[in-house]
């Protein structure tokens, strides 16, 4: 993107540093500087301080932190800058929303469910003392609801936040942010978990929106092909430090620093490029981790199991994963209709669609945790029953699921050893002493050091908790794993590492895999097969070269055609 010729600084940041309680600093003089209209990307892995830096903009420090040093200043309209760290408490709430506005990652959690959406916009401008009337309020209302694409009739503004979906409760929060016409805008990860489609609403939605109200945007993510889409310059953090900062173009292209290198190498690209995970000494390779095909290819036959190159015999065999006619509904209406397909064991079929098109339903009914449907899910030719209830410990043995949220997915209560032993405990007739020696195998199995085993999961990074949640979907060595968006909240390098992981194990294990996600750019590292689902159908599926490089519907091409390219 070209940025904006003006040199004048909305947003400006200087030597900002920010420690823990106990001293340990977590930004070491960070500086930054945004002008009207331009949009400054601020990336780096989990853990790299970015948020921290984004609320320090709106003179927040979460529990634990203290500003240590610098300052964050705005100038709103040519006006005097403003210091936000120095202000005091009253006059910093002013600011909050009306100069400086926040978009949180998660668009449900920024909404009172118990409020309808037109009179949460209201209460924004109400709060900050935005028009003369109510009257005057209200038309606000509507126009800044049309200016993020929603409609703005009476009806719609009646809706709750848990009436709209993800992408349109995420554009509501932008409605939200911008109401008051602010100067700076912080967006905190503002599409992770979103589906290309809505991904691309939003981005566009906040692209014009800066550019039309001359709105300083510190864009903070770890999509580095979103940033290629939307930022005009980049700053990458390291270790709550800047260690390179430049245009989009110079930043993405001709990376000067080496932590930069390893983030734009480990981006995954639809031609089956990049996905680089982290060495042993921690440098990247620049090839690709696995290509899909390939990866089944090199499954180990000794292992018996079956492959897109499969045999003949292989394929008489009976699939590790079969579903026919499964429908479901809840009142009236259809979530999944008639889907069918089959998995063999070794293979990794990927599911796609976008967010409501009945990809979590499908998977959930594989396990037994969804509703009760029609239709038949099998595992190596034997049906199941629709309820967890109603199946034996084998079949449960046999079907295991890791969750798309690292966070929540793990009892916070129960130490990483406890969480990866209890299907061993529940399922598996083994005594303590095995058990033990199993939990340990397969810790060592997904990289996750076994002296982490005793720890809590708020101990560990979010990478770490989700190859915890794949080592208890592992332990009880499955004949089917179930990955529901397993990387969507992780950053570049620790999903390379993820997906490196699980055709790895894949390979080892000869388990079906089934790979649910909206991140097509995937398809060419983790998968032989995919299927496209939209609407509860599947419209089409194929091998991954067949649906990425000759998509025979039009709304496989829309998805290709909205995934961000760097």
């Amino acid at each position: 993107m070209t940025a904006p010729t003006t040199v004048a600084h909305t947003l400006v940041a200087r030597d900002l540093r920010v420690d823990t309680v106990t001293g340990q600093p977590v930004l070491n003089g960070v500086s930054y500087e945004i002008a009207p209209g331009e949009v400054l990307a601020l990336v780096g892995e989990s853990g790299s301080g970015k948020t921290t830096a984004g609320l320090a903009a709106l003179g927040h420090f979460r529990r634990g932190l203290v500003h240590s040093g610098g300052d964050v200043s705005v100038q709103p309209g040519g006006a005097a800058p403003v210091s936000v760290l120095a202000a005091g408490e009253r006059e910093r709430r002013s600011l909050r929303g009306s100069t400086v506005a926040y978009i949180p990652q998660d668009p449900a959690a920024s909404l009172n469910p118990a409020l309808r959406i037109g009179r949460q916009i209201c209460e924004v401008l109400e709060t900050h003392g935005y028009g003369a009337s109510a009257a005057e309020r209200s038309a606000r209302v509507v126009e800044v609801l049309a200016e993020v694409g929603l409609p703005a009739d009476e009806s719609y503004r009646r809706r709750y936040p848990h009436e709209l979906s993800g992408g349109q409760q995420q554009r509501v929060g932008i409605a939200m942010a911008f109401a008051c016409r602010p100067s700076v805008v912080v967006l905190d990860e503002p599409t992770t978990g979103l589906d290309v489609t809505t991904q691309t609403l939003v981005l566009r939605t906040v692209a014009t929106l800066t550019a039309e109200h001359d709105t300083a945007a510190l864009y903070i993510t770890h999509d580095l092909a979103v940033v290629a889409t939307i930022a005009h310059r980049v700053a990458v953090l390291r270790r709550g430090e800047v260690v390179e900062c430049g245009s989009t173009e110079e930043v993405l292209r001709a990376p000067s620093h080496a932590y930069t290198l390893e983030l734009v190498t480990a981006v995954p690209h639809l031609d089956g490029t990049g996905a680089a995970a982290p060495s042993a000494s921690g440098a990247h390779v620049v090839e690709s981790v696995s290509d899909g095909r390939h990866a089944a290819e090199r499954h180990d036959v000794a292992s018996g199991s079956g492959s897109a190159s499969a045999s003949n015999g292989d394929r008489e065999r009976p699939p590790a994963l079969s579903v026919s006619d499964l429908s479901v509904s809840y009142g009236d209406h259809r979530v999944l209709h008639d889907v069918a397909l089959e998995v063999r064991a070794g293979e990794c079929l990927m599911l796609l669609g976008e967010s409501g098109s009945g990809k979590t339903t499908l998977s959930q009914c594989v396990a037994g945790l969804g509703r009760p449907h029609a239709g038949t899910v099998s595992v190596s030719g034997s049906p199941l029953a629709a309820s967890t209830q109603r199946r034996t410990a084998e079949q449960l043995r046999a079907v295991q699921y890791v969750f798309q949220s690292p966070y929540s997915s793990l009892n916070p209560r129960k130490t990483i050893a406890q969480s990866v032993e209890l299907p061993l405990r529940t399922l598996t007739d083994l005594d303590a002493a095995a058990r033990r020696e199993r939990v340990t195998e397969t810790l060592e199995r997904v990289r996750l050091d076994p002296a982490l085993a005793d720890r809590l999961p708020d101990e560990l990074s979010g990478g770490q908790r989700q190859r915890a949640a794949i080592a208890r979907g592992l332990v009880t060595t499955p004949d089917v794993l179930l990955c529901d968006e397993v990387t969507s909240a992780l950053d570049v390098s620790v999903q390379a590492t993820i997906v490196d992981l699980l055709c790895e194990l894949r390979r080892e294990l000869g388990m079906a895999m089934l790979f649910v996600t909206h991140n097509i750019a995937l398809a060419r590292h983790v998968a032989d097969r995919i299927a496209v689902l939209r609407g509860g159908e599947v419209v089409e599926s194929g091998t991954v070269d067949e649906v990425l490089d000759s998509p025979s519907h039009e709304y496989t091409r829309e998805l290709l055609a909205n995934t961000p390219r760097m």
